[in-house]
């Protein structure tokens, strides 16, 4: 789960222009593994991207490294 916390941070920094102030925080029951990506709230959009397009990567990317590693995972984003 540390890995994947790792690479949402990692992703979310490269979009934001406060990379410090971006949180992930993470879940684990059993398989299933739900992330919190939190930044700030005037930076929502660069996180989500035009129509989503960048979150839908996100998930994408963590999913891939997820089932990997035999889980499956949820990405939540808020500002």
């Amino acid at each position: 789960m540390e890995q994947l916390q790792q690479l949402v941070k990692y992703m979310a920094s490269g979009l934001v222009d406060r990379p410090e102030e971006v949180q992930v925080d993470g879940r684990r029951r059993g398989p299933i593994v739900i992330l919190h990506l939190r930044v700030a709230e005037d930076e929502l959009g660069r996180v989500i991207g035009k129509g989503g397009r960048i979150a839908k990567s996100m998930r994408t990317m963590v999913g891939i490294v997820a089932a990997r590693q035999g889980l499956r995972v949820t990405l939540e984003i808020e500002g």
